[in-house]
């Protein structure tokens, strides 16, 4: 069977999975789920009756998920929108990398490694 890579919108949804998994582990409810690509947020969830909204961004190796500041400008407009809503607004940067060779793209039901340490809040 020939290999096949993940799709941008394949790896967008596995981000998702990994930070949808740990926003209901942390007790988050959600409200509403879009996994159109580039169309932000992602999620929006609330806990303790506080709203968040939350941007899920797939970086693929050798991109660096802690680098924030490549997409500040659409997380600055996501805050000021949430701002309207009282509500915050959080970053959650999932890097992926084929687990035998970080030269390799993701494959389609291969092993492949996660980087992610968490969401970060956008103020």
């Amino acid at each position: 069977m020939a290999q096949r890579k993940l799709t941008e919108q394949e790896l967008h949804n596995l981000a998702m999975n990994i930070v949808g998994k740990q926003l209901e582990e942390k007790g988050y409810e959600f409200l509403a789920v879009n996994s159109e690509l580039k169309k932000n947020p992602q999620f929006v969830c609330t806990k303790h009756k506080k709203m968040s909204f939350v941007v899920v961004k797939s970086i693929e190796y050798p991109g660096d998920p802690s680098d924030i500041d490549f997409f500040r400008a659409d997380l600055n407009k996501m805050r000021d929108h949430a701002l309207k809503f009282d509500a915050r607004t959080f970053y959650a940067a999932v890097g992926l990398v084929n687990a035998k060779d970080y030269n390799l793209p993701v494959y389609l039901n291969e092993d492949y490694l996660v980087d992610y340490e968490g969401m970060i809040e956008i103020k």
